[in-house]
């Protein structure tokens, strides 16, 4: 009860809220009674029933009345919400309609006919969102959810870069602000990063920012990889001792690693992938016991359809994305907020580099 008392205040009054651009378009909703009523624990039971093993019973009846109120809003909005795989459970299976890596989101966003998106991740991600589907209303709960690996670098860093390595291509991986993409010739993502270096014929190419990621690459081509000095701050936390522990405590475990991770964990690792490669991996191999090297969520998230599975959990949650919650997501809904906005020269730009990778993959 503590908890929703303090997200209730946290909500605050409409009358205390300036009007942004898409509140004065879409107008703003009634902010609902949040109570746990027989009606929502009913409407819900079908979405607790696949989350119970992840969240307790004792918790639902706070997330439940959220949950009940954002699904309704958004389709009076005509809205949908995507989340990242990263998203705590009571969003992924709670409220999402899309959910997957950042790519994969911004990807079904541009198909989907709704006209406001309301992005659950962090800030790059709404951007790409926006980037491709410039004439529809990008909204993230909040504006604060940034980014340790997009933030380690600028676009005025990458116009240092071409200047430093003059006729070499630079690849940027999603996971950059859009002021970065549009500075590069191409984007990548963790799934696509090898096939996109070697489809551009060079001999030397700039993968940035993702130190631990261009270093995977480059045990994987011939092509002379230049790196970047980012990391993402949850990966970048595993070692390899450690992961080397929880293999004597339990020799049959099964540790899988995604590739931002350093390389004394990679190496560890029984194998090594993307976010929808590491999923594709558990639901192929089924393993009994599975140590997935990445944010925490996602594997709350996976052993939502992997039941059988024995997920053991390192548990190192991503800051930034634990700023998105229910109560901002409802807070969107209701206030049209907090809207992105891109100069549309850097979107254009941007938007290019994006596209090069979409056309390549396709």
């Amino acid at each position: 009860m503590a908890q929703h008392q303090a997200a209730m205040a946290a909500i605050g009054s409409e009358e205390a809220r300036p009007l942004g651009g898409a509140a004065a378009r879409f107008g703003v909703k009634p902010y609902p009674d949040l109570a746990y009523t027989p009606e929502i624990a009913e409407a819900t039971a079908p979405i607790y029933e696949k989350v119970r093993h992840v969240i307790p019973a004792i918790e639902w009846p706070v997330h439940a009345p959220y949950v009940f109120h954002i699904n309704r809003l958004k389709a009076e909005r005509g809205a949908i919400i995507l989340a990242h795989n990263y998203q705590t459970p009571e969003i992924f299976w709670g409220v999402a309609d899309i959910v997957g890596d950042s790519l994969q989101l911004a990807q079904e966003a541009a198909k989907s006919k709704a006209e406001i998106i309301v992005q659950c991740g962090v800030h790059f991600m709404a951007e790409t969102s926006k980037i491709l589907c410039p004439d529809k209303t990008v909204l993230i709960p909040d504006s604060g959810a940034g980014c340790s690996l997009a933030a380690s670098i600028t676009g005025a860093d990458v116009r240092l870069l071409r200047e430093a390595h003059p006729g070499v291509p630079i690849v940027a991986y999603v996971n950059t602000s859009a002021e970065v993409k549009a500075e590069v010739d191409i984007c990548c993502t963790s799934s696509n990063a090898v096939e996109v270096v070697e489809s551009l014929g060079a001999d030397t190419v700039i993968l940035l920012p993702d130190q631990y990621l261009a270093k995977w690459v480059a045990t994987q081509t011939d092509v002379k990889i230049i790196t970047w000095h980012g990391a993402c701050e949850v990966h970048e936390r595993f070692t390899g001792e450690e992961l080397r522990a929880y293999r004597q405590a339990d020799p049959n475990i099964r540790i899988i690693a995604h590739p931002e991770c350093p390389p004394d964990v990679l190496a560890e690792a029984d194998f090594t992938g993307s976010t929808a490669k590491m999923i594709k991996w558990v639901h192929d191999e089924h393993p009994e016991k599975v140590l997935m090297v990445t944010e925490c969520s996602m594997a709350d998230n996976v052993a939502g359809e992997a039941p059988g599975i024995d997920f053991v959990r390192p548990c190192n949650l991503c800051p930034h994305m634990k700023r998105i919650q229910l109560p901002k997501i409802l807070d969107s809904l209701v206030y049209m907020s907090e809207e992105v906005v891109i100069d549309p020269l850097i979107a254009e730009k941007a938007r290019r580099s994006v596209e090069r990778m979409v056309h390549l993959k396709s």
